[in-house]
């Protein structure tokens, strides 16, 4: 049987350009958030909840560059990120006189599991960790945190108004998953899923991804 092949992280940008992980990060997260509006009311101690749409996503992770072996600057490496925070000129839309620019936004991408939504850097943080005698940076750590740019169907609506029926719950799909199981789990009957799918915007029900939230509607039609 043949090795399995070590899949490499990596960024995808807005303008089509492809970043290269030297390493794959230790740890990877994200969040997700939900809105709530709390309405009190006379005669009782816990008020009651409104679902008020959803939260951007996020998500952050810490990567390592060492160029020790061939004793380049590895500043090669860390300037390409902190290059994706800078203001694009050829995105569609700029125009200088109105001062609209802004950075590109990214995916990062991770095997087959983990493709995040577009997103922008919010912060980013680079630690230079090891150097050579007269003072090269060999070595660096780098902590990015990001927000999601726009919503994503494969992450679930971000506008409370999108979509009828309004949601009131979010599933996060896991390997192995499929609109048939959770209609199922959600409703009783598999063969609901076209709710579901209607609610996201899913074309394609085999599109699913590990890791993405679908909004679930309170009822299936």
């Amino acid at each position: 049987m043949a090795p399995t092949q070590l899949q490499k992280a990596f960024f995808t940008t807005e303008t089509g350009t492809r970043i290269d992980c030297m390493f794959n990060p230790a740890k990877f997260s994200f969040t997700a958030g939900n809105k709530w509006e709390s309405k009190s009311i006379p005669g009782r101690d816990i008020p009651t909840q409104r679902y008020a749409g959803g939260n951007s996503g996020s998500f952050s992770l810490s990567l390592t560059f060492d160029t020790t072996p061939t004793g380049k600057s590895v500043t090669e490496h860390t300037n390409k990120l902190l290059g994706l925070m800078d203001v694009d000129t050829s995105l569609a839309g700029y125009d200088a006189e109105r001062n609209n620019g802004r950075p590109p936004w990214i995916k990062f991408n991770w095997g087959t599991e983990i493709h995040t939504f577009k997103a922008i850097i919010s912060t980013m943080s680079v630690s230079f960790t090891y150097f050579s005698s007269d003072g090269l940076p060999l070595r660096a750590s780098v902590d990015l945190s990001c927000e999601q740019y726009e919503p994503d169907a494969n992450w679930g609506p971000q506008n409370p108004t999108s979509g009828t029926p309004s949601p009131n719950r979010t599933h996060q799909v896991r390997v192995g998953d499929s609109l048939d199981r959770i209609a199922a789990k959600y409703y009783g009957d598999s063969t609901r899923w076209r709710t579901i799918a209607a609610m996201n915007g899913i074309g394609d029900p085999l599109e699913l991804r590990p890791g993405s939230l679908l909004a679930i509607p309170e009822r299936a039609d």
